[in-house]
């Protein structure tokens, strides 16, 4: 069976001419288009803004025309991520899905379905003739996988509608009604380099990390690749240590699942250490992070690089850079309230460079985990620049479109759903500054490790996240 078999065909059909289209955020050209002409085809009222979102708007059905109008809510940009083996070009080529079990995967690859699936229902319900629903603003924003620059730069006064459904939560029983905002610390220092006259020149390479969101996943546990890096680094300082170049990591977003360093030290005695402290790693990540592989290779030696003073001071850097859950919320159970991820560590040339990415449901726990991390480098007399800044959503028990959805899933699953505030960044609280007082929540089918390439949907969960959507539009109430 093929992807575009499954159930419901409609929407794996959407989900796969989606996926056709190279739609990197910042790159996202070719997606706006090809969103843009589908409104045309289906000769609905669209719009695209001068920052890049699509709005499509459909009337409703006969007999709900006097319902509230739903704003449906989902991002045309993906995540690109691969597996350092996989030769794929994301600016040229399309996700290469394909069915594995009870799931939908990719070849080496992310695979789109955050948020590609909210997209692909939404293209659907634009799509059909015989779904009941009230007025639909299809809302497509762009860029928001890094920093949300569509929902901040939404045009005010084009959208009427008086509920939002954000299709972007990963679990088909969950009910989002809160995310933590976040912020981008972004450090740099240059260091003059040295000439290497000689010593033993080796690359080493951290690997097979399971890597993921770094805000739904942070609380696993997981090997942050420049962190394990930096403690296989450490103990050259005794040997000479020359840095002469560092790469790790890929996206601000995603936990760094690889990193690769360029050292010289003066010894071989370095090797015999590096065992024991790799043995020691392995051992800690034994269950979290069961394929993480670690590689020394000689290499010829490169011809400059970082003095041992400063590589020393690059280390005790990093080693003070906070990562991972900073504090769980006190309000609501089991939530990690702030977190920060290390996301990117790079030397090259001299230029040292990290790039992090510090979450909180809590606008002042926000800017102090922004403060600890930058403090690492202000120490160093490093750039430390803080941007990006979004706001969080706060939760509303109250919410009437939650009692719907509530009493709907009840109705139809015969179990409560769970109903929480989750620590991704989600683009509701943004939208509720552009649009006060949008009665908003957010759901989806089941994604599991969404910003790496074993991301992947379950496929039973969407046939029930779609036929939930299509239920809950048939009871949104009369307007007031």
């Amino acid at each position: 069976m093929k992807v575009r078999d499954l159930a419901p065909r409609a929407v794996w059909n959407n989900f796969e001419d989606l996926n056709a289209i190279p739609r990197p955020s910042k790159k996202e050209e070719k997606i706006i288009a090809f969103m843009k002409a589908f409104g045309k085809k289906l000769d609905l009222t669209t719009y695209v803004d001068l920052s890049g979102n699509v709005i499509i708007k459909k009337p409703a059905t006969i007999g709900m025309e006097n319902r509230k109008t739903v704003i449906l809510q989902s991002h045309l940009d993906m995540v690109h991520q691969k597996n350092a083996a996989t030769d794929f070009n994301f600016d040229t080529q399309g996700i290469q899905s394909y069915i594995d079990g009870d799931w939908v995967t990719a070849k080496g690859t992310t695979l789109g379905a955050d948020n590609g699936m909210g997209v692909a229902s939404i293209m659907t319900l634009l799509a059909s003739e015989n779904i009941e629903h009230p007025t639909l603003e299809a809302l497509f924003t762009i860029d928001e996988e890094t920093g949300m620059t569509g929902a901040f730069e939404l045009e005010r006064g084009i959208l009427d509608g008086e509920i939002l459904l954000n299709l972007d939560t990963e679990d088909d029983d969950e009910f989002s009604i809160g995310c933590a905002g976040g912020i981008d610390t972004n450090t740099s220092k240059s260091y003059q380099l040295v000439k290497i006259a000689s010593g033993l020149a080796f690359e080493i390479i951290v690997k097979g990390l399971k890597g993921g969101h770094s805000g739904m996943d942070i609380h696993l546990e997981r090997g942050n690749a420049n962190k394990i890096m930096n403690r296989l680094l450490d103990p050259a300082r005794e040997f000479g240590l020359i840095i002469s170049e560092i790469n790790g990591g890929s996206l601000r977003n995603a936990i760094p699942r690889e990193s690769i360093s360029k050292i010289v030290v003066n010894s071989e005695e370095y090797l015999q250490k590096l065992d024991g402290i790799v043995a020691a790693i392995k051992n800690e990540f034994i269950v979290s992070e069961p394929n993480l592989n670690i590689e020394v290779n000689k290499i010829e030696s490169p011809k400059e690089g970082v003095s041992a003073k400063d590589s020393s001071e690059i280390i005790n850097a990093i080693y003070a850079t906070f990562n991972g859950v900073f504090k769980m919320s006190q309000t609501i159970s089991g939530l990690v309230e702030t977190s920060s991820s290390l996301a990117r560590v790079i030397l090259k040339d001299g230029n040292f460079i990290t790039q992090s990415l510090q979450r909180s449901s809590l606008e002042s726990s926000k800017i102090d985990i922004a403060k600890t991390v930058g403090s690492s480098f202000l120490n160093i007399d490093a750039n430390v620049e803080h941007t990006g800044s979004y706001p969080g959503w706060e939760p509303n028990t109250n919410s009437p479109i939650l009692d719907i959805m509530t009493s709907t899933y009840k109705s139809m699953f015969h179990e409560d759903p769970k109903v929480q505030a989750c620590h991704a960044g989600l683009e509701c609280g943004i939208l509720n500054e552009r649009y006060p007082g949008l009665d908003m929540i957010s759901f989806g089918p089941t994604i599991k490790n969404p910003h790496s390439p074993d991301e992947k949907v379950h496929i039973k969960s969407v046939e029930k996240f779609w036929s939930l959507l299509i239920e809950v539009l048939r009871n949104i109430p009369l307007r007031s």
